[in-house]
């Protein structure tokens, strides 16, 4: 370190407040964006107050400017001068679209329950953000609420009104409204189908690692090596809330490290839960952490009461492993779920594995460690995904042949030696737990699968751990 980056160092600095203020709202925002676009609130919302509006001003503008149904010729609509149809035929495609509104809803309610019963609750999260869903209570809210803000300009006094567009355009929306149903009814006739709910699952997990490991993991790319601590007083920073870890703003971490001259090592990592009072993380350098700093550095984490997937990978690896549980489990006896888990499992694993994990040890200046921020890797992910499943599968050959079928899967791709290694001891306890209970016939198929995974260590020249 040169004289210069020293003095930087242990230099007292105090961060400006405003990048601050500004850092805290953005962290906030982003909560409060993700959990409102995965629910029935905010697209529906929007959607049905812009038709509302869009009634409200079209129907207004026609009574000002006449040209805006003079294009449209009495062969379309006859009753020019008759309010009373207008008015007949916008109330009756509102009190029509809320009577489908209802049925739409009781439709939600028990797909959702029977998701949640059938397979697993965590699993209702990526229901509630279909976009599907919310477009289609949008749509017919928003036609609801077109024909309620035009309903007024309808009038017989002081001179018949008619806005024909209006009511034309109303009408055009009931039409759309009645082959949206049917898209709706097959969309939902799909959705609750497991293969549809695992892959969905399985293409949102994958879009967090593109996101939080966007850089592909090249052949000669050397794991990430510890960087000495620094030796000084420490100062334990607790939670002032409990729940789940579900974002940090790592480079918010970083730039208040640097700001005050501290080192900030997390206990706990995205996806941890944290009761309140209970250290999150210690400050090297404690007689630096002010109250005002230690409430700075807190801003930089969401903790909420669920896990969300806005960086926790392992989250919908749980949401799958539920579902296969629940699948092999004596009361529903259904391998062909758990199969179907288990690839969609393997496919995110297979992407994990060929990306740069996200960094850890995060430093500013290049030679200053700032910021030690665990994530799981490899090894932790393939215990949530596999463990509890091979546990649960030893009495179901098919299930325990996808298992070596998923570790060969996985072992084709660029991995490192302890990773292969990794597979290859978890394979043997597939065979190993199966042992007991399962005939000789089948246990040469596991066998056969077994060895060819081990056939793949010997020619890479992987040695046994």
């Amino acid at each position: 370190m040169t004289g210069r980056e020293r003095f930087q160092e242990f230099r007292p600095r105090v961060p400006p407040k405003k990048p601050t203020m500004h850092k805290r709202l953005s962290l906030l925002l982003r909560s409060a964006v993700y959990a409102l676009r995965g629910g029935f609130l905010i697209r529906p919302l929007v959607i049905a107050l812009f038709l509302g509006g869009v009634g409200a001003i079209l129907s207004f503008a026609e009574e000002y400017v006449p040209a805006l149904n003079a294009w449209i010729p009495e062969v379309l609509f006859p009753a020019h001068q008759d309010p009373q149809v207008a008015q007949t035929i916008l109330s009756t495609i509102a009190s029509s679209i809320m009577t489908v509104v209802s049925i739409i809803f009781a439709i939600l309610l028990m797909t959702l329950t029977l998701a949640s019963t059938q397979f697993s609750p965590r699993i209702l999260v990526s229901f509630v953000r279909d976009r599907s869903t919310q477009w289609t209570l949008g749509i017919f809210l928003g036609t609801f609420c077109f024909c309620i803000a035009a309903l007024p300009a309808v009038r017989f006094q002081p001179h018949p009104f008619v806005p024909v567009a209006t009511v034309l355009t109303a009408m055009s929306l009931a039409v759309l409204c009645v082959g949206w149903l049917i898209f709706f009814i097959n969309h939902i006739s799909q959705s609750i189908s497991v293969n549809h709910i695992v892959d969905r699952i399985a293409r949102e997990t994958e879009l967090v690692i593109d996101d939080l490991m966007p850089n592909p993991r090249g052949p000669s790319e050397r794991p990430e090596h510890a960087t000495p601590f620094r030796e000084a007083r420490e100062r334990l920073i607790v939670s002032p809330r409990s729940g789940y870890i579900r974002f940090i703003d790592a480079a918010y971490l970083v730039e208040c490290a640097k700001s005050y001259g501290v080192q900030i090592v997390l206990a706990r990592r995205v996806g941890h839960f944290v009761p309140a009072g209970v250290p999150i993380m210690r400050v090297a350098e404690a007689g630096r952490v002010t109250p005002e700093c230690e409430v700075r550095i807190l801003s930089a984490f969401d903790i909420g009461p669920a896990r969300t997937l806005q960086q926790d990978v392992e989250f919908g690896v749980i949401q799958i492993v539920d579902v296969a549980l629940r699948a092999i489990s004596p009361a529903i006896n259904d391998p062909s779920t758990a199969i179907s888990c288990i690839d969609q499992l393997s496919r995110i694993l297979i992407r994990f594995a060929t990306r740069t994990p996200p960094r850890t040890y995060l430093h500013a200046p290049p030679h200053v460690l700032r910021v030690v921020l665990p994530w799981i890797d490899f090894e932790g992910l393939l215990d949530t995904a596999f463990e509890q499943i091979r546990h649960y599968s030893k009495n179901d050959i098919a299930v325990s042949l996808r298992l070596i079928r998923a570790f060969e899967d996985i072992a084709s791709v660029e991995l490192r030696p302890n990773e292969l290694q990794s597979l290859v001891r978890r394979a043997r306890r597939v065979v190993d737990g199966c042992e007991e209970n399962r005939a000789e016939s089948d246990m040469l198929k596991l066998r056969e699968r077994l060895a060819r995974l081990e056939s793949r260590m010997s020619a890479l020249g992987v040695r046994e751990a």
